[in-house]
């Protein structure tokens, strides 16, 4: 039986983005299966997305970034893939930058590879990815701050641009508790000691919105992304704690009501 794969894509009212983001995935991923997580939208984003050949998980409302994150790769465990991609449903990351990834990882070269704009080779044609002058000091910060925590340099520790193979699937799935996904996965591989490789891509430029090292904004981030770094385990052992205390409750009120059973 072919290794089979499943490439997700988080999205919240993005019905204008997601037809050439499908196009495209079609284009450069013929053989594989797409999957979009349609995180509570209230356009026709599920529509869209089933119309152009793609499978749709939807949310009942808007959960954010991170739980559609956890639940592209939840969805691949459960259905049992080999390997699993993951693209913004922005258009900012081409398809076939996606597939040159899926390679090395089917390689063995990684279990993880992630699509890096600022690595030396990034770009396409000669035109680089331009961070906006604002970012710059920001993204510096957070390279020194993940080189601290992860022990090896990342110089893109926000992209959303990830292939991976089996053994991360368990490992990013679980949920995230942070405003900072893409740095708490880095976290999780880092720590389960995965083989992770930054690769060098092509990512289009912002079309649509602001960079979110802007201002306030921007001290917020890097806040946030520092205690993700140095204290995301803590807050997970703190959550899973919680809710065993609720389970333990469950039961306890069920014996009182003589309807428990242990089986």
């Amino acid at each position: 039986m072919a290794d089979r794969t499943l490439v997700f894509i988080p999205a919240w009212n993005e019905e204008a983005s997601l037809p050439d983001v499908l196009q495209d995935t079609r284009k450069a991923l013929p053989d594989v299966d797409v999957l979009v997580i349609d995180d509570g939208s209230t356009d026709a984003t599920a529509t869209v997305a089933r119309a152009h050949g793609a499978d749709v998980v939807s949310f009942e409302h808007n959960r954010g970034l991170k739980a559609g994150i956890a639940e592209g790769y939840r969805q691949a465990l459960k259905r049992g893939y080999d390997y699993c991609g993951r693209l913004d449903a922005d258009g900012q990351h081409p398809a076939e930058e996606l597939a040159r990834m899926l390679e090395l990882v089917r390689a063995g070269e990684c279990d993880v590879a992630i699509g890096s704009r600022f690595l030396p080779g990034s770009g396409k044609d000669g035109e680089k990815y331009k961070p906006a002058p604002e970012r710059v000091f920001g993204t510096s910060l957070l390279r020194l701050l993940m080189r601290l925590r992860l022990g090896q340099p990342i110089s893109d520790g926000t992209s959303g641009l990830y292939a991976v193979d089996k053994s991360a699937l368990a490992l990013l799935a679980d949920d995230y508790v942070c405003e900072a996904p893409e740095v708490e996965a880095l976290m999780r591989i880092s720590d389960a000691k995965l083989r992770l490789l930054e690769v060098p891509v092509h990512m289009r430029q912002r079309e649509h919105g602001e960079s979110s090292f802007r201002g306030r904004r921007a001290v917020e981030l890097v806040v946030t992304i520092g205690l993700t770094l140095f204290a995301a385990n803590v807050l997970r052992s703190r959550r899973r704690h919680q809710q065993r205390r609720e389970v333990a409750k469950v039961i306890r009120r069920s014996r009182r009501r003589g309807s428990w059973t242990p089986w």
